[in-house]
C-alpha cells in the first residue's frame, strides 16, 4: 500500500482511530521481518474492511495489528535485541575519564527517536511512535529529551561517578536539576499510570536515579554547533526516527557514525 493511499484511507475510520493507525504505518513498508509483515497485513485488512463499511471488522483487525506489534516488540527486546538498541565501538573503551556523554531526541509528526553517545564508545538509539496508551502528554519533545537521558543512564548498572551529560534542551536540564535537588514533580500531562512493560514510568525512574547524585553533571551545549558528541547524539536520534518509517540497515550505519564522531572527539581532546 502506497503512503498516499494509506493517508487517504484514514478518513474511512472515525477520527479517534487515526493516531492508532498512524502508529502502525511503518509496518506497511517492512520487507525484511516476517513478524512486521504480519502486522502490516493486519493493517491492510483493516483498511480493506473499512472500504466496505465493515467498521466492526476493521476495528477488530486494528486491535489484532496492535497486539501483533506489541508481541513483536517484546520478543525483539527480550530475544533478538538483548542490547535494547545499544552498541559499543570497543576501540574507544579505554577513552578519557571522567566520562562525557551527549543525549538528544528527534520528533516529527507521530514518530520520534532518541539517542546517546559516550566517550567510552557506548551508544544507543531507539525509535517510538504514539499510540492510544501513550503517556507522554502535551510535552512530547521535552519528555523524549528526558527519555534519552534515562536511556543513557540505564546502560550502566550504576551511572559512573563524575559523568557529564551534554544536552541541547534547556527545559530538560531544568527538570534534571530539579530532580537532583529532590523534587518529585513531573512535566505537565505526563501520566504516571502503571506501565505494561516496565515496573515504573521512565521519568519516575530517571528522577529517582539522579536524586542525591550531585556528581552527575548536566550541562548545556548549543545544538547544531558542530560539537562532535551532540552531533552524534542528534544523528542517532534522527536515524532511529527515520527507521520507524523507512527500511535500511540500521546497526552498521549507527556503528560507523559513532566511530567517526568519537574519532573527531578524541582527536580534538588529545590536542
Amino acid at each position: 500500500m502506497r503512503s498516499d493511499e494509506f493517508l487517504r484511507d484514514l478518513d474511512l475510520f472515525p477520527a479517534d482511530r487515526h493516531h492508532r493507525l498512524l502508529a502502525l504505518r511503518h509496518y506497511l513498508r517492512a520487507a525484511d521481518c516476517h513478524a512486521c509483515q504480519r502486522v502490516g497485513d493486519a493493517v491492510q485488512l483493516a483498511v480493506t474492511a473499512a472500504r466496505y463499511d465493515e467498521l466492526t471488522a476493521a476495528d477488530g483487525l486494528l486491535h489484532t495489528a496492535e497486539q501483533l506489534a506489541a508481541d513483536h516488540d517484546v520478543h525483539r527486546r527480550s530475544d533478538d535485541d538483548p542490547g535494547h538498541g545499544r552498541g559499543r565501538v570497543t576501540r574507544w573503551a579505554a577513552g578519557s575519564t571522567p566520562l562525557m556523554a551527549a543525549t538528544d531526541a528527534s520528533w516529527k509528526g507521530r514518530v520520534g527517536g532518541i539517542g546517546y553517545v559516550v566517550t567510552d564508545g557506548r551508544y544507543g538509539l531507539r525509535g517510538r511512535g504514539t499510540g492510544r496508551l501513550d503517556p507522554t502528554g502535551p510535552s512530547r519533545v521535552l519528555v523524549n529529551e528526558l527519555r534519552a537521558v534515562d536511556f543513557l543512564l540505564t546502560d550502566y548498572d550504576e551511572p559512573p561517578v563524575g559523568l557529564t551529560v551534554l544536552l541541547d534542551s534547556l527545559g530538560a536540564m531544568e527538570w534534571l536539576h530539579r530532580w537532583q535537588a529532590g523534587e518529585t514533580a513531573m512535566p505537565a500531562g505526563y501520566h504516571l499510570r502503571n506501565r505494561r512493560w516496565a515496573t515504573q514510568p521512565t521519568l519516575l525512574r530517571l528522577a529517582t536515579q539522579v536524586a542525591g547524585r550531585p556528581d552527575l553533571v548536566f550541562a548545556h551545549v548549543k545544538g547544531h554547533s558542530g560539537h562532535p558528541l551532540n552531533e552524534a547524539a542528534d544523528a542517532l536520534a534522527h536515524m532511529a526516527r527515520r527507521r520507524r518509517v523507512e527500511s535500511f540497515d540500521l546497526r552498521p550505519r549507527a556503528h560507523d557514525l559513532v566511530d567517526a564522531f568519537l574519532r573527531d572527539w578524541h582527536t580534538t581532546a588529545a590536542v
